[in-house]
């Protein structure tokens, strides 16, 4: 998919792609690709403008409707509509993360900790949001060589500013608020140690709080505790790679960073309430093969 996004990228020096109703001129094979579920390897957003749309996110289905944002992360298993309304108004934009080492401020709204992949606008918002993507299509569909690259991060930043800030608004919460700040902290240090499964006592460590203050803190805003946090994550992948890969259980438990691939498989049941050889069955039959 990173191969087929550069192909079809629309500017010279960045990978970036923005389509619309209006303008939606993918290649037909690339379109049947890009239908069946697949591995993302890039950011991907949906802003719809007016209708309904039903998208599917690692294994769960995701309505949108008027003024709202979707917004999907690397890695994360992704699958389109089976068919579009033709008569649905929406802007979808799809760039890799170099993008974002290129923009001046990072954006909070990317590591998810409300665990809502939706962001609802106002009014006042969408109309904002509108206009970016309209400015963003004209910067990226003129024949100017360089396609004013500059020009066209400084608008890809407010447009993630606009979803950033309305991310956090429709849940209530400031993004400088200090307990938030700590929380993303805390996400951001289990994706990086995923696979390394480190313990709570060494994450409260390495964020300077102790343990049982972090407890309280990702259960005020994830709901569970740190461990059981760090276990559906580590599920959460596994359920991922199974879609995407041909691993044995125990080659899928030893890469997540599991000694015991007996524990794995029991830890997998219990989380997700099937076995992996049942998981794996399903799969198969939901792709008739």
């Amino acid at each position: 998919m990173k191969r087929l996004l550069r192909t079809i990228s629309q500017h010279e020096k960045l990978p970036i792609r923005l389509s619309s109703a209006a303008r939606h001129d993918l290649p037909a094979d690339v379109i049947r690709k890009l239908a069946q579920p697949h591995r993302m390897e890039f950011y991907f957003f949906v802003f719809i403008e007016k209708g309904t749309a039903t998208y599917n996110v690692d294994m769960t289905d995701i309505t949108l409707t008027d003024g709202q944002v979707l917004f999907v992360l690397p890695n994360q298993i992704f699958a389109p509509p089976p068919t579009i309304d033709p008569t649905l108004k929406y802007y979808k934009l799809a760039f890799f993360d170099q993008i974002l080492a290129m923009l001046p401020q990072q954006y909070a709204f990317l590591v998810n900790s409300l665990k809502t992949q939706v962001v609802h606008t106002d009014e006042a918002a969408r109309e904002r949001i509108k206009s970016v993507f309209e400015i963003l299509a004209k910067l990226l569909h003129t024949d100017t060589r360089m396609k004013e690259t500059e020009i066209l991060l400084v608008y890809l930043g407010a447009l993630l500013a606009e979803f950033n800030n309305a991310y956090f608004r429709q849940d209530g919460i400031a993004t400088a608020h200090p307990r938030l700040s700590k929380y993303i902290e805390f996400q951001v240090t289990v994706e990086n140690h995923l696979t390394e499964q480190q313990s709570v006592n060494t994450i409260a460590a390495q964020l300077a709080v102790t343990t049982n203050s972090l407890y309280a803190l990702v259960k005020e805003f994830s709901g569970v505790s740190p461990k059981e946090f760090i276990t559906h994550r580590l599920i959460l992948e596994a359920q991922r790679k199974l879609h995407y890969s041909n691993l044995s259980v125990k080659e899928l438990a030893y890469e997540l960073g599991f000694s015991d691939p007996d524990y794995f498989s029991r830890l997998f049941k219990k989380t997700t309430g099937k076995s992996v050889r049942k998981y794996l069955e399903e799969l198969q039959d939901l792709s008739g093969t």
